[in-house]
């Protein structure tokens, strides 16, 4: 991001506790000619000292105390109008808190997510502020210029809301993240292990799907087809060397997708899409002892073949794992909203919604066109839709594109579970929007059972059926049965 900036013309102070860091952006700097944009300081107190007025602070830490540190450490340094704009994958309680504590010295502090990974933080991110309206006027103009623009032009960067709202919707986006990623992970091994197809192929299939259709310019099919392709200097596919473990959950280089999770089961959102998506990450990372699992079981998971009877029952499937694909992604993106629905009727962020749209059409990592054209119109501040800002599965055009989805979704579990394939994104949804719309659950004799042992109340079909609307806060029953005496 500090090359990014000077090539913008922007000139940037830097400072950092490792040398060798810092030398080898310098030298990096020079290597492409912007070099005369970017000075060395060794301490806070000289690098506060080469700003301007307001003084503007980037940094992009690890989650957690080390930014408590950095921000004890440039305090004294800074005066009433200064601006800490934080672009880590921060816990957003912890950017309130330090917003909390430096509003009495009148320094602002931005929760900036930003998104793309080190590649996008170079050519321009998707950029997610929020914080204090008067902070983010003064910042956006900077952020403009280093954001990433859509294929119209529109800057992937917008004032998001209040508080934590950037850092929150950041770890909304992470967590969407993993449920796209894994079941794009689920289609590739169903083409690869149950299949058979070759790696080049399998990019092909990626190709397409990523230029036409429901997933065109979807960035992470995109990115998987030249993953499938990329050999090294062997001539060997890279990806065939890669081990099937997934490991930024455990060793804390990663927070957002425990965060996002905690978030949707202590606001009451089923997200199941995104959850078992980090179930999966959580288990692969423990290679050795699923390894002992495989041994006790003796085999009994191993992935058997799909068989086809003819090549054009193959193209097929092929096309229903597409629809399944895009399904999951929608389905992740569904729950992902609903999540940062409640969270900001809970503390009151005033979040903007096409804001967030917008700032998810180019440079972050669920770039997803047909998904954002969706959204930006149920979300355009013209829409007449009477459900803004509330449940997706009332919006007519997200349900049409999922009912569109939900047949080839249900073939490609149910021959996954007849051939032990690992699809749990997808199945996760399938079964997602089977209860989401239905008005006769299981939880009929699970309510009964729970008043049975723990007289635990329940709501009588013929006397209290009348009570249910759109948008009731769900509250204890008005009925118990003495199922047995005590």
């Amino acid at each position: 991001m500090t090359l990014l900036m000077a090539e913008n013309g922007i000139s940037v102070s830097i400072q950092d506790p490792s040398s060798k860091t810092v030398d080898a952006l310098m030298k990096s700097a020079k290597e492409q000619g912007i070099h005369s944009k970017l000075s060395k300081y060794e301490n806070y107190k000289d690098l506060a000292a080469s700003l301007g007025s307001p003084k503007v602070i980037f940094f992009s830490l690890p989650h957690g105390t080390v930014g408590d540190t950095v921000v004890e450490g440039l305090y004294k340094y800074l005066d009433r109008g200064d601006i800490i704009v934080d672009c880590s994958n921060e816990e957003w309680v912890n950017t309130q808190r330090r917003q909390g504590k430096l509003v009495a010295q009148g320094v602002y502090y931005i929760g900036c997510g930003v998104s793309g990974g080190y590649q996008a933080a170079r050519r321009g991110p998707s950029m997610c502020p929020g914080g204090q309206e008067a902070a983010l006027d003064i910042m956006l103009p900077l952020f403009e210029k280093m954001a990433a623009k859509a294929a119209d032009g529109t800057l992937c960067v917008a004032k998001i809301g209040m508080g934590g709202a950037g850092h929150y919707v950041k770890m909304i986006h992470n967590g969407v993240e993993h449920g796209m990623m894994s079941c794009i992970s689920e289609a590739w091994e169903i083409m690869n292990k149950h299949m058979g197809m070759k790696y080049d192929d399998i990019g092909k299939v990626f190709e397409k799907w990523s230029t036409e259709g429901e997933l065109k310019n979807t960035f992470l099919v995109k990115i998987g087809a030249e993953i499938c392709e990329k050999k090294d200097k062997s001539g060997y596919h890279v990806l065939g060397d890669v081990q099937d473990k997934v490991v930024q959950d455990i060793d804390g280089s990663e927070g957002t997708g425990i965060w996002s999770n905690m978030q949707a089961t202590s606001l009451h959102v089923p997200a199941p899409t995104l959850s078992t998506a980090h179930c999966l990450r959580v288990v692969s990372a423990f290679r050795g002892q699923r390894k002992h699992v495989a041994e006790t079981f003796h085999g009994s998971f191993l992935p058997s073949k799909f068989t086809f009877s003819s090549s054009s029952e193959q193209d097929a499937f092929i096309e229903d794992l597409r629809l399944a694909v895009y399904s999951t992604c929608l389905a992740a993106y569904v729950q992902g909203i609903s999540i940062i629905d409640v969270a900001d009727k809970q503390n009151k962020w005033c979040i903007d919604f096409g804001n967030v749209v917008q700032i998810w059409r180019a440079g972050c990592i669920i770039q997803a066109d047909h998904i954002s054209s969706l959204l930006a119109e149920i979300f355009h501040p013209s829409s007449t839709s009477i459900y803004k800002n509330h449940n997706l599965l009332f919006e007519p055009s997200i349900v049409a594109a999922l009912k569109k989805g939900f047949e080839s979704l249900k073939r490609v579990v149910a021959k996954g579970v007849q051939e032990n394939a690992v699809v749990p994104s997808m199945s996760a949804t399938l079964e997602w929007l089977k209860y989401m719309g239905n008005l006769e659950l299981p939880t009929q004799f699970y309510e009964a059972e729970l008043d049975y042992f723990g007289k635990h109340m329940y709501d009588s079909k013929e006397m209290d059926g009348k009570l249910d609307t759109d948008y009731q806060v769900p509250v204890t029953g008005k009925r118990h049965f003495e199922w047995k005496p005590a």
